[in-house]
């Protein structure tokens, strides 16, 4: 007697399209204000779950510990060496956005064909560089400072930590960065005045434009 195969149901045969995107394009998520450790673990989980991540201003990320304790753990890291040929490693990275990439590398099987895709998901940089500087960007609540650090405790800033370790850019990407909030700025203010005069335009043209409306939304559009 042939027993018959039961037919497993696919959960995805029933949903509809849109919910089979799992994942955004890209994510660019602005470090700055978030803790070392607690926003490395979401980008590691994110990053092994398929998703594209760039991190901008890395130099703006927080550790909780003083700034003269965190010295004294960099300065034990750099010890550590390989007896024979200190070049084989490990790598003492120096910049932020490098150091960032060796905490997130540690949470992540990154000798694994797994581990290695993920890692090559995540970009890094100091300060906002083109084009990142007009794309949204994100925060990751469960790693800011503000909210999961007491007012009482003290921390320090990667960057300056990263000048101690020899990271030589600081100087260079405050003065960038200074630029690009000018830049920034402007473009907002002129933003805000195209959409203030959107805004009158439509309430100008209200009953004017009411059966253009109606038709817009018969056919899936807005105005």
């Amino acid at each position: 007697i042939q027993k018959k195969k039961k037919q497993r149901d696919n959960p995805s045969r029933n949903l509809p399209p849109s919910s089979l995107t799992m994942f955004q394009k890209t994510v660019v998520i602005d470090a700055r204000g978030h803790l070392l450790g607690r926003l490395a673990s979401v980008i590691a989980k994110e990053l092994l779950n398929g998703q594209k991540i760039v991190v901008v201003r890395a130099e703006e990320i927080n550790i909780s510990g003083s700034l003269f304790r965190n010295k004294l753990k960099w300065e034990a890291f750099r010890r550590k060496r390989m007896n024979t040929n200190p070049k084989k490693g490990p790598i003492h990275q120096r910049s932020p956005s490098a150091i960032l990439k060796r905490v997130v590398r540690g949470m992540v099987p990154h000798k694994k064909t797994r581990g290695l895709h993920a890692m090559n998901r995540l970009q890094a940089f100091e300060g906002v560089p083109h084009p990142y500087d007009k794309v949204k960007r994100v925060v990751v609540p469960d790693a800011l400072r503000n909210l999961r650090l007491k007012a009482a405790r003290k921390y320090c800033r990667l960057g300056d930590l990263a000048s101690h370790a020899g990271w030589k850019h600081n100087d260079l990407i405050e003065r960038l960065e200074s630029q690009r909030k000018v830049k920034s700025a402007a473009f907002y203010k002129k933003k805000r005045a195209r959409k203030a005069l959107i805004a009158q335009a439509k309430k100008n043209l209200a009953g004017k434009l009411a059966d253009v409306e109606k038709k817009l939304e018969a056919a899936g559009h807005t105005l």
